[in-house]
């Protein structure tokens, strides 16, 4: 259809964005929401170290084994009301987290609302595509997404901040109820509802290879990062790529796959889902170390812990518009995209200098440059992706897209985590209790019972351990934006800006 022809979007559309953004901000913020909780959480259901990063990753990687099952099923039932049965869902398992009485049944709860969550997400940014098929008017939409995707992740920790300083730590969940009681009023009013037609039957069996490829292969990534390598963990990484395999080819027999490979074909596409990965999992993986480097190192409490975090979003909120606006002046988004990944990894090897004491100006400064150059590399690998496929397959490409950076999240949480703890430990040494070793909230909380001088000394020990192992996780960090920065050039092409010929096996 000739550009001229292209409808454009009017207000019920924009209304309806607004609308679409109160489930995105709510997911997305439950991936951090518990960051500042981690010394209550420890002090009423004492955690394990492996358990504390489960209540963590279970969330995320539930989410990622389900998003493009609920892709491929929103497709079939229809967009809006997947939507709607997700709301209904998160508000359910919120209050199960809630009042969680141990860490097994937190751990139930966060996967729980994983199920939710990947119900809820798929259909936000496939309705975006259907709502606005005019290409500034989708590249607007999708920066204002984005952000407050991004945005949802960095006031997580804020909004659990100020919970926290006036209430338990269950509060941080209880607040999604009241949200998603809003979204089910206003989605059928406000949202149109989209189902692509002529779908076959629902692939009851490729919707459980797609889970099973996903979940052993990253419980089996994490163990080896936190523990070492054993024949279990690497037969878990394995049994993943190899059920990974036999769900392609079976996507490939069969006349209606739940995943249309000749989406991944385009290089623009396939690109854009890998820069989202490695985005997401810098951006979500250091975060937890961050908070609790303004909690637990520099002393500040919840509250303003919370509050010092809202300082690097003011970059993230102008960093989305500014990549759309040069994507539409014609700077190439391969430039933008890399671009986005060289600040972000400037951002990373700032914070490599985060001293122990009196630190938080350099955390400040560091955070902001990386958090932009992030979210540049969102957006725009979003918008990419997304206008390359049409309307009806907007569902499980957006899916795929939000699998890679929950994927990556989850990731992140678990490989830095991981890495950090290891050097922690490593720093420490073997003469200190073992509670104190497992986590630097551990530390604490040994400290509390012994001799003033005691405490001191482990004290300081462990908060000199703990910026150590995250002077590691940001060299890390780095490390991987510069390598990003190579494979968007490799992967996201100039010629990925041009418009391309209709795909045949894309056609419907």
């Amino acid at each position: 259809m000739p550009e001229a022809a292209t409808p454009r979007a009017g207000q019920r559309e924009w209304i309806g964005l607004g609308v679409l953004i109160l489930p995105l901000l709510l997911v997305s913020m439950d991936v951090s929401v518990l960051y500042f909780t981690v010394p209550f959480i420890s002090r009423d259901l004492a955690p394990s170290s492996t358990e504390q990063l489960w209540i963590f990753d279970s969330y995320g990687f539930v989410l990622a084994g389900l998003l493009i099952t609920m892709g491929s099923l929103g497709d079939r039932v229809g967009r809006r009301r997947l939507l709607m049965l997700g709301a209904l869902g998160f508000s359910a398992a919120s209050a199960l987290a809630a009042y969680s009485g141990s860490a097994p049944m937190l751990i139930a709860a966060r996967a729980v609302l994983g199920v939710a969550g990947a119900a809820l997400m798929p259909s936000t940014l496939a309705l975006v595509r259907n709502m606005f098929h005019d290409e500034k008017q989708r590249s607007t939409a999708i920066a204002v997404w984005t952000a407050v995707m991004a945005s949802g992740i960095a006031l997580g920790p804020i909004i659990s901040g100020l919970l926290l300083e006036h209430f338990w730590w269950g509060s941080v969940f209880l607040i999604n109820v009241p949200a998603m009681v809003l979204l089910l009023t206003l989605a059928p009013v406000l949202l149109p509802e989209y189902r692509t037609p002529g779908q076959g039957r629902f692939d009851l069996a490729g919707a459980g290879l797609s889970v099973a490829a996903v979940l052993p292969a990253i419980w089996g990534i994490k163990e080896i990062a936190a523990h070492g390598a054993d024949p279990l963990r690497a037969a878990a990484v394995v049994a993943g790529l190899v059920i990974a395999v036999q769900f392609v080819r079976r996507q490939r027999r069969r006349p209606d796959p739940m995943l249309d490979l000749a989406v991944l074909r385009r290089s623009a596409f396939a690109g854009s889902v890998l820069a989202s990965l490695l985005a997401t999992f810098a951006m979500v993986g250091f975060a937890v170390l961050s908070t609790q480097y303004l909690q637990l190192v520099l002393g500040l409490s919840p509250l303003r812990g919370a509050m010092w975090s809202l300082v690097p979003t003011v970059g993230v909120g102008a960093a989305a518009p500014i990549a759309s606006t040069l994507a539409r002046r014609g700077v190439h988004r391969t430039k933008i995209v890399t671009a986005g990944f060289v600040v972000a990894a400037a951002g990373f090897a700032l914070l490599s200098t985060v001293p122990v004491k009196s630190g938080l100006v350099v955390w400040l400064i560091g955070s902001g440059i990386y958090a932009a150059g992030l979210v540049v590399v969102l957006s725009t690998a979003t918008e990419l992706a997304i206008g390359t496929v049409p309307p009806e397959r907007a569902g499980v490409s957006s899916a795929l897209m939000e699998t890679a950076t929950e994927f990556g999240g989850a990731l992140g949480i678990a490989l830095l985590g991981s890495v950090a703890t290891a050097v922690y430990r490593t720093r420490l040494g073997e003469q200190v209790p073992a509670a104190a070793r497992e986590t630097l909230g551990g530390a604490m909380a040994t400290a509390a019972r012994l001799s003033p001088p005691a405490a001191d000394e482990l004290l300081r020990s462990a908060r000199d351990a703990f910026v150590a192992s995250m002077h590691v996780a940001v060299w890390t960090s780095t490390a991987i934006m510069l390598l990003a920065a190579a494979a968007a050039l490799a992967s996201l092409r100039p010629a990925a800006d041009a418009p391309q010929p209709p795909d045949p096996a894309l056609a419907t």
